[in-house]
């Protein structure tokens, strides 16, 4: 009778199967467990409670919005996220000037601020400081005259000398906005005039100057009433915010204002009263400042802000049939 041989394992013998597999399950545990998609968890004998840690706003009582002359209206606290107020927030319209907030986010990444740029031509179209050929300004200088005075110059110079020229500068407006999450939000041109395919919504120029103003040097900008500007060659540039709300409402911090015939008057505003932070998106208004002084009132008379540990929400699990 055949006797069976024994089979030993050494080492030697382990390498072709042993660490092939302790390679995968490296790889896919902390996969499985990273995963954002936690609807395993999600049956009858779960029911996850979650906490939020931001003071969240809750209307005092019941009360009647304020006439505004808009059709796209979006009202967010920016901490907590919390929606106040949604009029036609994701249709599709003319962002006008609004559109320089982006144009600003991407100048700012793609070049350092000292750096030194030099006009090369006049521009004439809309709203202009009125720099002109051979200025040497900073790219800083020009978010100056970009986000204060609204300067389509400003715009188009940076746009210009962006790697890759104003084509490619566009082309990075709109991956930012992707980037961003801004799913109805399309540019044409950095500095905002009417152009087929450039458009955006309430609700996203909510969110992007939501982002924006978390970067120091834009919320610094946008915060100003007026500036000077000083070309190396000592020449004066005085420009003068758009925004007639800063240093007369209280709280007002910014952001950017815009007017087309196409988009009508447009406001996009951070308000901050006794350490609540509201930002209020407004297109195609036909009194933009009225407007939204009228919703400032209306917010912080209407909604107080209380402790998020109060309140518990509860997953309800679907039942399983």
């Amino acid at each position: 009778m055949a006797r069976r041989k024994k089979l030993h394992l050494k080492p030697a013998n382990l390498k072709w199967w042993f660490f092939p597999i302790l390679s995968a399950l490296l790889i896919l545990i902390p996969k499985v467990y990273s995963s954002s998609d936690l609807g395993w968890l999600m049956n009858s004998k779960f029911k996850p409670v979650v906490y939020t840690t931001s003071p969240l706003p809750v209307p005092i009582s019941d009360f009647t919005k304020p006439p505004i002359n808009s059709n796209h209206i979006f009202i967010m606290d920016r901490t907590s996220k919390t929606i106040l107020w949604d009029r036609g927030s994701k249709n599709r319209v003319y962002p006008a000037s609004t559109t320089k907030m982006m144009t600003a986010l991407v100048a700012m990444e793609a070049f350092e601020l000292d750096t030194t740029i030099t006009v090369t031509r006049s521009y004439f179209e809309g709203q202009v400081v009125g720099f002109k050929p051979f200025d040497k300004l900073t790219v800083d200088q020009l978010l100056y005259a970009l986000l204060i005075q609204s300067g389509n110059d400003a715009a188009e110079i940076l746009a210009e000398n962006f790697p890759g020229g104003r084509v490619a500068f566009v082309e990075a407006m709109n991956k930012k906005a992707l980037e961003l999450g801004l799913t109805n939000t399309h540019f044409t041109n950095p500095s905002g005039l009417d152009e087929y395919g450039h458009y955006s919504t309430a609700l996203d120029l909510a969110h992007l100057a939501d982002v924006a103003m978390n970067k120091s040097e834009f919320a610094k900008i946008v915060a100003l009433e007026n500036a000077v500007i000083t070309t190396e060659d000592n020449q004066n540039y005085i420009v003068k915010n758009v925004n007639q709300l800063l240093g007369k409402v209280p709280g007002v911090l910014g952001v950017k204002t815009g007017y087309t015939v196409g988009a009508g008057q447009s406001l996009v505003t951070l308000v901050n009263r006794d350490g609540h932070e509201v930002i209020i998106s407004l297109l195609g208004s036909l009194d933009r400042f009225s407007d939204t002084q009228k919703i400032i009132d209306w917010v912080y008379g209407n909604f107080t802000w209380v402790d998020s540990s109060q309140y518990i929400q509860e997953l309800q699990p679907e039942l399983e049939p």
